[in-house]
């Protein structure tokens, strides 16, 4: 008789975890979640009043968090100097900074630039120093919050979709590359989500919420810690999580 396949389920107490873009939405909301399940946690954000804030919400103090900018060499390198001089190395990437985007034709060349910069360079350039410290340490996880943005194409999301789809190939191309260094990938894709991402008013969030066209970042980040927590013989490779009502168009 097989043995139970929920046996030896991972736990995240004591698991070095860098958050990427933990100040807002569902980075913040992850941030917290993941504090809450033991682990030690370090993010960062472009702002310091949306940082402290975030800390507060987790229960985490000041060292847990820096300001940096995710499009940066030097942001990256500052990031990564952090996780080992504060985490002492990492065992598990969250990927979640990224900017929201207009159409491409209604942006000015540096803005679009800059948004592709930060939602798929800089989630490449984290990933890189991220893999370097994990196989030198014999192994880890990567988890990037993706989108089905590229899924859906709805109009007058041409640059974001764009950089979402990079991160979806990515991930899935960078699985099969990094097996045998026994890091694991993974790729969370919500659909709508309450966030400081959205055009949309608190108030107008909440009603989308409450007819099932939005969710919670919450919930997102409930799906992470479900993919975070698989035993070592499971892979979450790809993880589409949406409202029950979501527009597709």
């Amino acid at each position: 008789m097989l043995a139970d396949p929920l046996t030896g389920d991972a736990s995240l107490d004591g698991r070095r975890i860098l958050v990427t873009g933990g100040t807002t939405g569902i980075g913040r909301a992850t941030v917290k979640r993941l504090a809450g399940a033991g682990a030690k946690i370090l993010t960062f954000g472009r702002h310091q009043p949306e940082l402290d804030d975030a800390l507060r919400n987790a229960g985490l103090p000041p060292e847990a968090g820096l300001t940096a900018d995710a499009s940066t060499r030097e942001g990256v390198a500052g990031v990564f100097e952090a996780v080992d001089e504060r985490l002492g190395g990492i065992d598990i990437l969250v990927a979640c900074a990224a900017l929201g985007a207009n159409p491409l034709h209604e942006m000015a060349d540096d803005d679009w630039r800059y948004v592709v910069e930060t939602n798929l360079i800089g989630y490449l350039a984290c990933a890189r120093a991220a893999i370097q410290r994990m196989d030198a340490a014999g192994g880890g996880q990567l988890l990037f919050v993706g989108s089905i943005s590229p899924e859906i194409k709805a109009p007058g999301e041409s640059v974001y979709a764009a950089t979402k789809g990079g991160i979806h190939a990515f991930a899935e191309t960078l699985r099969k590359e990094v097996a045998e260094k026994n890091i694991k990938v993974s790729l969370i894709a919500p659909g709508s989500t309450g966030s400081d991402m959205q055009e949309c008013s608190v108030d107008e969030q909440q009603a989308a919420i409450d007819r099932q066209e939005m969710l919670y970042a919450e919930e997102i980040a409930e799906a992470i810690l479900f993919a975070l927590t698989r035993s070592e013989r499971c892979d979450v490779v790809s993880l589409r999580i949406e409202p029950r009502l979501q527009k597709t168009a």
